[in-house]
């Protein structure tokens, strides 16, 4: 018997280091030529590392969480034959980004190698390991018809000698890959096929946060820590939307939507309540009111969640308004916009369209203090004072900074994004 020392691959794009995600094995258990034997996590993905020999576990580098590198042992197998290092040689200690404590060390190390004669006695009296425990072969759906089963080298010449067709065999392993465990079960029962149907899915997907998704959730932990109120409003839109279609009719050119005149209600609501169009300093004590209405404008891309900004709304018209959004939003899509589009907003609309659900509880776009969100536009009985009729209806659902905004100026904001909402006429009184 021998000891076989397995380090750390390469696994190519310039990796230099990987983080141990999961060990697949411990300490005596038996590992097969192809068997994955630990879950290594680089900066793009998480990788199973497979064992190139047969043997049994008797050290492994590290726990989950610490730092390989390429080219450090990773585990050392008990093989049949010489094996690559000494048998009585003290295993490494593992080379991570971080150094392991002595305790760590200590868990980590096997124990003293017995003497030769006394494996030898134990293997003439005790029958070989069993492999460790894998998921059962039923785990994953037989392959379609005409695809190849996939398998390793070994696994292949193995039911070749058995006489076994690979493509009856179901596999546990990732993509449905067979494994030697699979193989042993399938001769095990006799050579039945695994039963058809539906069969359960124990996949697990790991998926790091990183890029503009660890951004926005950098965001929202932020605008969580802020004490916030919420208030939601009905808005009886049916003059609105009878404006916007006779806009639209009468125009030619891009069709306005809701967006630019709910837009221009924000202009005209904050002249009236400066301070809604502000950002919140905690740090400094400072709430910095601005006299540009900078309106970001929350819009769902590939990437995840962007908020593009039009500047300078008040002196924007409604047309300008309309064009300004549509740009915006095609270039935040696209992956086009310029970093000055993507910040400086001071006041922000969030709309989830036919999505939007009857009401919402919008998050503030940090350090704003005001962020309004649109809910569904939807036709519902109103009552007129006299009889019900059929109205379309939509809610606004507004949320504000409660450390800098009571709710009593809050109400009242929102009381006049109603009346401009309701009397369409009033978004375009000046003054």
């Amino acid at each position: 018997m021998g000891i076989h020392a397995i380090r750390m691959p390469d696994i190519g794009e310039g990796i230099a280091e990987a983080e141990i995600s999961e060990w697949l094995v411990k300490p005596g258990d038996v590992l097969r030529e192809d068997d994955p034997m630990v879950a290594v996590m680089t900066d793009k993905a998480t990788v199973e590392i497979p064992s190139p020999v047969t043997g049994t576990v008797v050290w492994q580098a590290g726990q989950p969480g610490d730092v390989i590198a390429v080219g450090a042992e990773l585990i050392r197998l008990e093989v049949d034959g010489p094996g690559n290092v000494a048998g009585d040689a003290a295993p490494p200690a593992p080379a991570t980004a971080e150094a392991s404590g002595p305790s760590r060390q200590a868990e980590t190390a096997p124990p003293d190698p017995e003497p030769a004669e006394a494996k030898a006695e134990a293997a003439t009296e005790q029958p070989a390991p069993k492999p460790a425990a894998r998921p059962a072969a039923t785990a994953a759906p037989l392959r379609p018809e005409g695809e190849r089963p996939i398998a390793s080298p070994a696994v292949r010449a193995r039911a070749r000698e058995a006489g076994v067709d690979l493509r009856l065999v179901r596999g546990s392993g990732p993509a449905g890959r067979i494994g030697h465990e699979d193989l042993d079960a399938f001769i095990a029962s006799g050579g039945i096929p695994a039963p058809s149907g539906p069969q359960p899915d124990n996949s697990v997907e790991e998926i790091r946060v990183i890029g503009l998704r660890r951004k926005i959730a950098e965001r929202m932990e932020a605008a969580n820590s802020i004490p916030q109120i919420t208030i939601v409003e009905e808005i009886d839109a049916t003059a609105v939307e009878d404006l916007r279609g006779r806009m639209n009719a009468q125009a030619k050119g891009a069709r306005l939507t809701l967006l630019p005149f709910i837009a221009r209600a924000i202009v005209r609501a904050v002249h009236d309540q400066p301070l809604m169009n502000a950002h919140y300093d905690a740090a400094a004590g400072l709430i910095r009111r601005f006299g540009g209405v900078h309106i970001g404008i929350a819009a769902q891309t590939p990437s995840g969640l962007m908020v593009p900004v039009v500047r300078h709304a008040e002196a924007l018209d409604l047309r300008s308004l309309a064009a300004e959004i549509g740009r915006l939003g095609t270039a935040a899509k696209e992956g086009t916009a310029k970093r000055d589009e993507l910040a400086g907003s001071t006041i922000t609309i969030t709309s989830l369209g036919p999505l939007g659900a009857i009401a919402s509880t919008p998050i503030l776009n940090v350090p704003e203090v005001a962020i309004v969100g649109v809910n569904r536009l939807a036709v519902r009985p109103h009552w007129n004072g006299a009889a019900f009729e059929p109205r379309k209806m939509m809610n606004l659902s507004c949320s504000f900074d409660h450390r800098v905004i009571d709710g009593w100026d809050a109400a009242v904001f929102v009381a006049r994004l109603k009346e401009l909402l309701e009397t369409p006429a009033l978004i375009f009184v000046e003054g």
